[in-house]
């Protein structure tokens, strides 16, 4: 079986793979100060929760936007599952055509969405995918395989905490969907804010991206808040909650070869 693990700046999502299914996935927070011994104990626990043996991973892989987190973990993995894992660079194999002036500055999420987005809607066309993460990144791709690059913006939690800690009447909300766009309580209004005001930005940069690649596009949505985002635009084509676990499964067929 196969364990990957997708290290972001806020949460690593772990995942085992096998006979042609996820059997199980967890998400835990990135935090920078735990040992390898506390990421063994972590995902011990949560393998036992879930019923699968850790002696039955053969493989892992991990992508990390996070480097600090790349040592503890890869020791974690020689110590607790016996295995030296292998790690998403833009150097390995990914079946595509990175057009990037520094492809080495392009992080490994938005590298194993796009080989997943790829592999699962190449035959759409030209292709949009959004994920919405600590940062909201946005990717397109060819058909052909070529990635062309893309934008990155504020993430919609550290977007809806900074309001939280630099304006001092303004309250910690919970991000979900206001009634209407117009208001009359201070949470509702910035829940309406921040959400119509993502999606509003969300749509903004699809369409200037589709113009630019000539008016056509699929737009693939992952990430925590992809759903509620998708859910109040007209542009997101499908939503992948785990694109990114899909592309490093992907990845890992493609490089053992």
């Amino acid at each position: 079986m196969l364990m990957v693990l997708d290290v972001g700046n806020t949460n690593i999502v772990a995942g085992v793979y096998g006979k042609g299914t996820w059997l199980a996935h967890w998400r835990l927070s990135s935090n920078r100060a735990r040992t390898s011994d506390e990421f063994g104990i972590l995902l011990g626990s949560m393998f036992n929760y879930s019923g699968v043996n850790m002696k039955d991973i053969s493989d892992v892989i991990i992508s990390t936007v996070v480097p600090p987190l790349l040592v503890p973990l890869c020791n974690m993995c020689k110590r607790y599952f016996g295995i030296t894992p292998f790690v998403v660079t833009s150097k390995i194999k990914t079946g595509l055509i990175l057009d990037y002036d520094n492809p080495t500055e392009l992080g490994a999420d938005r590298i194993v969405n796009a080989v997943a987005a790829h592999t699962k809607y190449k035959d759409k066309g030209n292709l949009i995918i959004i994920d919405f993460g600590t940062a909201t990144t946005f990717c397109v791709l060819r058909p052909s395989g070529e990635y062309l690059g893309g934008a990155i913006a504020p993430g919609i939690g550290i977007s809806t905490e900074a309001l939280f800690q630099k304006a001092a009447k303004l309250p910690r909300i919970e991000l979900i969907k206001p009634p209407k766009s117009i208001c009359h309580n201070t949470i509702q209004a910035m829940q309406s804010g921040v959400i119509f005001g993502f999606v509003g930005q969300m749509d903004g940069i699809i369409t200037r991206m589709k113009k630019e690649m000539g008016g056509q596009g699929f737009v693939v949505a992952t990430g925590g808040f992809s759903k509620l985002m998708a859910s109040e635009s007209r542009l997101v084509d499908v939503v992948e909650p785990f694109l990114t676990l899909d592309g490093l499964q992907i990845l890992h067929e493609l490089n053992k070869r």
